[in-house]
């Protein structure tokens, strides 16, 4: 979890190829409609963005593995969780927001307007402590933020599930 370009859909494909997991993208799970406005650069309002949530929880509940996804607010995590019906860990990526700003616009191929970038940072809420999951700091290298948290999990610093998780 964490704002657009921490590295989520990267992280959540290494993850899942290291654990023998499925992986997807919580952003193909997103309606067309919510695309284009993200595209022309409009914030998602929490309408928006209820279906879509319950579109990833109801994923996880299918054991499809890791799913990347910005689950930016507590009540979209607990949404999350209650679609999916059983225990998910969430990793929140964090990234400088100049990082961010540098790894959007070198971005190709993808909807989301950079733009949006201050609109997440607002909304961000992180980890509580009776949450299931932890974060990162994920300005450090693909292969370093995986390790830290294949470590975590190994050392059981969260119970995590074999069929389902988001990163």
């Amino acid at each position: 979890m964490g704002v657009a370009g921490c590295g989520k859909s990267t992280l959540g494909a290494r993850l899942a190829e290291a654990l023998g997991q499925p992986f997807a993208e919580g952003d193909d799970l997103h309606s067309p409609e919510s695309r284009a406005k993200m595209a022309a650069g409009i914030p998602l309002e929490d309408a928006d963005r209820w279906p879509w949530l319950d579109r990833v929880g109801e994923a996880l509940s299918r054991h499809e593995g890791i799913i990347a996804c910005s689950a930016l607010k507590r009540a979209y995590r607990d949404r999350i969780r209650a679609r999916a019906g059983g225990p998910v860990v969430f990793v929140h990526l964090s990234v400088p927001e100049q990082e961010i700003t540098t790894r959007l616009k070198a971005r190709r191929g993808h909807y989301f307007d950079p733009a949006l970038q201050a609109s997440q940072h607002v909304i961000l809420e992180p980890l509580e402590t009776d949450e299931q999951g932890f974060g990162l700091d994920a300005s450090r290298s693909v292969e370093e933020v995986l390790c830290r948290v294949l470590e975590r999990l190994a050392q059981g610093l969260t119970d995590f599930p074999t069929t389902s998780s988001t990163a």
